[in-house]
């Protein structure tokens, strides 16, 4: 008995899940299969088709490079970050062999709400994870503080003013299988519309 694409299809949405950081290792997609990958996370819904979002590659020795950098502004905003904060930073950026930022394009529009082209990019990173986990990676969405911190984003990831950090999708293979968590009934989130 064969399997129907349906079932596939929903087989592989029900089973996505996040792999920490620090359990990704090498090897991350190479640069054809991150071509791929970011061909099905293109495929979002884009009220007015602003294409209201783009990709940043980190990877190599780039990541050591962030990490510092991020680390040096944590000490600028924090003169005493709490314990294991900078090594947890540290970890973030350098363990996974490859991270994608998801960058939100959110300039002047006249017909489409911001809130709207946020969603689109928001919608990019899930499927980032999807693709990637499709492809055999593990896969973890990322925001914190670094996401909304303009200063790192603007002189250091080199964001436009009205572009956001919608987050970071961190790449690589995963080192241990990570038990799935907990998730919420559908039934007990679903209600009737009625007129009044």
């Amino acid at each position: 008995m064969t399997t129907s694409p349906t079932t596939l299809t929903l087989a592989a949405l029900d089973s996505r899940l996040s792999v920490p950081t620090r359990q990704l290792a090498a090897p991350g997609p190479d640069h054809d299969t991150l071509l791929r990958i970011l061909r099905s996370a293109v495929r979002v819904p884009d009220h007015g088709k602003r294409v209201p979002f783009r990709f940043l590659r980190i990877a190599g020795d780039d990541r050591k490079a962030l990490a510092d950098a991020t680390i040096a502004r944590l000490l600028q905003r924090e003169s005493r970050p709490a314990e294991g904060a900078i090594e947890k930073l540290r970890n973030r950026l350098t363990l996974p062999p490859l991270t994608i930022a998801v960058i939100a394009r959110l300039g002047e529009d006249e017909k489409i709400p911001v809130s709207e082209r946020q969603a689109t990019a928001s919608c990019v990173c899930l499927l980032l994870l999807q693709a990637a986990q499709a492809e055999g990676f593990g896969a973890q969405w990322l925001t914190g503080w670094p996401a909304y911190d303009r200063p790192l984003l603007e002189r250091t990831l080199g964001l436009a003013p009205d572009e956001q950090l919608a987050g970071t999708i961190a790449m690589g293979t995963p080192q241990v299988e990570v038990p799935d968590r907990e998730r919420p009934d559908p039934a007990s989130l679903l209600t009737d519309w009625s007129p009044a």
